[in-house]
């Protein structure tokens, strides 16, 4: 059959991937394709060279990008798309911006300038994007075994001359931010971000700048693309966040920054597996966080990369594995000393740890030992932490619901509506759902129709 190029310049990275997760050679992949055409009346006669081509960057006509997916499905025992093989609507390129961990400073540079760009031209194809659960390991691997970049610095007469007060003003706007993120949510925060991204930092990336600056630069835009994942997750879009964490760990490299990189890995990435139900990956992310930064990590972070790995294992049922990563990240927290910690993990305290286990305990279906953890997330939380005290008194009223104690776990979602109502927060709706779902089997209760009937009044959206 005819192939039509993609684009000569890039080959398909994620097809090859899911080749070599399914250990199968070309010929082997060539021949179940044919076999799956032939079952559907089509007459395929696909060789290891077509594969090849494909890999190349060729794209198949009509229904054989599908037939591909469905052989990788039955060989990984999962489904997988064709925007996983990189083959969707013929835009293999398009969507796989931002999915790869680049070899060079100046490809990274390139990738993530498309990132953000496309981000701010609010192109369906990137905002409709599913996460790929096949890239969520991959550039974990890639940065472990990459060597630091030996020179970042630029000289670009074009460009503006970038400085230490540029840096600054990056990540001033950075915190602000994140501060304004925490109180009203990403629905109102995330456009400000990303034309910040696209429109200021995009010409400062561009810039001459000497190396100790462009090594802070690159480090302040791996802080800001890490927040414009997190709110890419709080409205909804996971394949998106995923885009801008793989991005957020490139810049860290380029910034010489490894604990950082294990920050996002499991802040971002490892967390985002576990929202996505991809409990194996969320546990290798943990583990990629915790060996890329030994003997470097403060103990803050330590916590979190132990308490991350925990909630992988509580999602496999691993009662044993989760308890011995809990007590470590208690350990750490225990000897972490306030203030003597990076910005970047100084947010990780106390009341997060504690909003970690809670969630381990739920997962492991332990409803008492989850009420406690949350109730001491929630003592410790400052009321500035607005998205995070409705997330956890959600959690709460949901454990609290599975304990048997339905009108105390009403009145604690009544306070998370409260808070919800001021905010744009996909996350926060999540977890009302998820209390929501929790009190289907009680509906005929005064206490649940109560509830039901302010949720309806306050105009808090719920997903369906």
């Amino acid at each position: 059959m005819a192939a039509r190029p993609l684009v000569a310049r890039q080959t398909n990275q994620r097809l090859r991937s899911l080749i070599q997760e399914a250990s199968l050679s070309n010929s082997a992949l060539a021949r179940q394709v044919n076999v799956l055409g032939e079952a559907q009346g089509l007459d395929l006669r696909y060789d290891k060279t077509s594969v090849s081509r494909w890999l190349s960057g060729q794209r198949p006509r009509g229904r054989v990008p599908a037939i591909i997916a469905e052989a990788l499905s039955g060989k990984l025992g999962r489904t997988v798309s064709t925007e996983e093989i990189g083959m969707a609507n013929g835009n293999s390129v398009t969507c796989g911006v931002g999915l790869h961990f680049a070899a060079t400073v100046e490809d990274a540079l390139e990738q993530v300038r498309e990132l953000w760009h496309m981000d701010a031209e609010s192109r369906g194809l990137l905002s409709r994007s599913a996460m790929t659960a096949s890239a969520l390991v991959e550039p974990s691997r890639d940065w472990l075994i990459s060597s630091p970049d030996p020179q970042v610095a630029r000289s670009w007469r074009l460009g503006p001359r970038v400085g230490a007060t540029d840096v600054e003003l990056v990540r001033a706007t950075t915190q602000a931010l994140a501060e304004l993120d925490h109180r009203v949510g990403s629905g109102y925060v995330r456009p400000v971000i990303v034309s910040c991204l696209s429109s200021v930092l995009s010409g400062l990336m561009d810039g001459s700048y000497a190396e100790a600056t462009g090594r802070q630069l690159f480090s302040a835009a791996a802080r800001l693309t890490e927040l414009a994942g997190y709110t890419a997750l709080d409205i909804g879009q996971p394949g998106l966040a995923q885009r801008y964490y793989i991005q957020a760990l490139r810049l860290a490299q380029a910034a010489d920054d490894r604990c950082y990189g294990g920050y996002v890995l499991a802040a971002g990435l490892s967390h985002l597996a576990v929202g996505a139900g991809c409990s194996r990956e969320a546990v290798q992310l943990a583990r990629a966080a915790q060996e890329g930064t030994r003997g470097r990590a403060p103990l803050a972070a330590q916590a979190m990369f132990y308490a991350t790995e925990a909630r992988g294992y509580a999602m496999l049922g691993d009662a044993r594995m989760c308890k011995i990563l809990a007590d470590k990240a208690t350990e750490a927290m225990a000897h972490a000393v306030p203030g003597d910690s990076p910005e970047w993990i100084a947010q990780f305290d106390r009341a997060y740890l504690a909003d970690e286990l809670a969630h381990c305990y739920r997962d492991l279906k332990q409803p008492r030992p989850a009420a406690r953890r949350a109730e001491e997330a929630l003592a410790r939380h400052p009321r500035t932490r607005v998205r995070r005290r409705a997330i956890d008194l959600l959690l709460l009223a949901t454990v609290l619901v599975q304990a048997g104690d339905v009108e105390e776990g009403c009145q604690a979602a009544v306070q998370a509506v409260a808070l919800l109502g001021r905010m744009k927060t996909a996350l926060g709706e999540r977890y009302l759902q998820q209390f929501r779902d929790e009190l289907r089997p009680f509906g005929d209760t005064t206490p649940v129709r109560e509830f039901e009937t302010l949720v309806q009044e306050s105009g808090v959206r719920v997903p369906k």
